[in-house]
Parts: C-alpha cells; sequence; structure tokens
C-alpha cells in the first residue's frame, strides 16, 4: 500500500463521522506540505474500498453522506445489534423517534406540520432532536409568520448509514418496524407532553 494511501486510511479510521473528500485533502495538503492532486485522493480511496471488500474484513469503506466511513459488514450486524441492545441503555423515546420519522420522510417540514401530524405538541421532540444533533433548521418557510424549516442532518445520515434521504426504505417497505435505537420504549413513556427524553447520544 502506497504511502498515501496509508494517510488517507488513518483520517478515516480516526474521523468519528464521515469524512469529506475536501476535508481529506485539506488534511493530507498541510501535513504532507505538499498540493496533492484530487485524482490521485480519488484513486487511493477507490484502492482501499476495494481492500476492504475483501472476506479478511468484518467491515468495509464505505461512501456515506457525502463522505467516506468505516463500517461493519452486513453480514455481522446480528452479532452487533445482539452487543448492542444487551448494552446501550440510550434509545429514542416513542415521541421523538416518530418526530424524527415524519421529519426524515417529509423534510423540510415546519413544526405545526409535524404536531398536525402526529396530533399533540412536537416542542420537547423537536428540542431533544436539535440538541443530539439528529436535525437542523434548514431556513424559513414563506408561509405566515415564516416559521422555521426543519430537515435531518449530517449526524442523522451518519448514524443510518445513508448517502442521501433518498436512501430512506419506501414507507411500502416498512412492516411492523420497531424502534431499533436500542430497546423499545417502555409503553407508559409514550405519548406524554413532556416526551421524556430517553435518548442520549454520547457528547462529542
Amino acid at each position: 500500500m502506497s504511502k498515501l494511501n496509508k494517510h488517507i486510511e488513518s483520517l478515516i479510521f480516526v474521523s468519528q463521522r464521515s469524512i469529506s473528500r475536501k476535508e481529506i485533502k485539506k488534511a493530507l495538503d498541510t501535513a504532507l506540505e505538499s498540493d496533492i492532486a484530487q485524482n490521485e485522493i480519488d484513486e487511493a480511496v477507490s484502492t482501499l474500498i476495494d481492500k476492504y471488500k475483501a472476506d479478511d474484513y468484518s467491515f468495509e469503506l464505505v461512501e456515506i453522506s457525502g463522505g467516506f466511513q468505516f463500517m461493519t459488514k452486513g453480514a455481522y450486524h446480528g452479532t452487533i445489534g445482539q452487543f448492542l441492545k444487551q448494552s446501550n441503555v440510550k434509545r429514542l423515546s416513542k415521541a421523538a423517534l416518530e418526530t424524527l420519522s415524519i421529519i426524515a420522510y417529509r423534510q423540510p417540514i415546519v413544526k405545526s406540520e409535524i404536531e398536525k401530524i402526529r396530533g399533540v405538541s412536537a416542542d420537547y421532540s423537536v428540542q431533544k432532536l436539535l440538541e443530539k444533533e439528529l436535525i437542523h433548521i434548514s431556513g424559513r418557510s414563506d408561509g405566515p409568520g415564516k416559521p422555521l424549516l426543519y430537515a435531518t442532518s449530517d449526524k442523522f445520515m451518519d448514524y443510518f448509514g445513508l448517502k442521501t434521504p433518498k436512501d430512506l426504505p419506501q414507507l411500502k417497505e416498512i412492516v411492523n418496524v420497531e424502534n431499533t435505537i436500542g430497546e423499545p420504549a417502555p409503553l407508559n413513556e409514550a405519548e406524554q407532553n413532556s416526551d421524556m427524553d430517553v435518548f442520549n447520544l454520547e457528547e462529542e
């Protein structure tokens, strides 16, 4: 493996989120004190992608959310899921998960539309999703009062392994979907206006 490949590999490995081509080039140019051609970077990344396709590795290099990230291969998701189920107590409440789902499929969307769909106030859920950086404010609507528009964030894309919102499963493909982020929320927790926050991503 060339020296450039190893530098790029180390950058992607250490990043806690997907790292873009622009970020890779900027880091390389500064560290190596040279103007690395973008086509050289692209070729190196392509070589790395091919390398980790081999069965010798339980993880692979994938392009998601406008960048690159190491992720475990599908064959091992069951094992990892079992471990996370045993050890991960962080999860979305039913109300927050519903709100996130609505935003993901209807984005950009104003809070009043979310509340119309859910039938209850979404203030608390939206605030918590903003704090966890799973959604962001994408602008303002042209409607009366110009309310804020909400959309999913890059962190959301990274967390669910998506390149773009178009990669979300079609609604007709979803059957009996459960809360797959940790354990299902307790029944007595659902649908209270206070939406108890039971999902806590580790602080970054």
